[in-house]
């Protein structure tokens, strides 16, 4: 765990107003379900037949994801936050009240942006680069550990693909069967 705290703490020497201002943005626009981009973004893809499935794909990784790593792992784990552990440095944002491991904040906007990349390229690389955005703003906030982060992500990939196999699995059962 060292080098998780040289990390943060080497991230905590970057710090400037202009910078702590973008990513005080970035971390609260991945925050809770009412204000969650990835929920906003997900109903928004559901309103268009081209977008459809990856609106579809990204809210259902989103209700998986929370349930896996916010409920699941999270409770198991129990691992304490960095700021948990050493409270002398300042946050810029709300101290969390649930646990480290995995950063939900990365698990769910990853797998809601990589349920968009894998139906549109298009829209998914941005949203790709979004979600790796937030997950960075959760360790300049001192409020995850890389490994948090890294393991969110990985997660999140993992989900995201699984259940883009399965709906274009279940896509192709119905075409057949609606052909016979």
């Amino acid at each position: 765990m060292n080098w998780e705290f040289d990390f943060l703490y080497a991230l905590q020497e970057i710090h400037a107003p202009w910078l702590d201002k973008i990513m005080i943005f970035i971390t609260t626009i991945g925050n809770s379900a009412v204000y969650n981009i990835w929920i906003i973004v997900g109903i928004v893809l559901l309103c268009f037949k081209k977008t459809r499935r990856a609106g579809i794909q990204s809210l259902i990784t989103i209700g998986i994801t929370a349930l896996i790593g916010n409920l699941g792992i999270k409770e198991w784990v129990a691992r304490l936050r960095p700021c948990d552990i050493d409270t002398s440095v300042q946050l810029l944002i709300h101290r969390p009240t649930s646990y480290s491991f995995p950063s939900g904040h990365s698990l769910n906007s990853l797998s809601a942006a990589m349920a968009i990349f894998l139906n549109n390229k298009k829209i998914g690389i941005p949203a790709v680069i979004l979600a790796v955005l937030i997950g960075l703003s959760r360790l300049y906030h001192f409020v995850h550990f890389p490994t948090d982060v890294l393991a969110g992500f990985a997660l999140a990939i993992l989900v995201a693909i699984l259940i883009h196999l399965l709906f274009n699995k279940i896509i192709a059962s119905f075409k057949r069967k609606k052909t016979k």
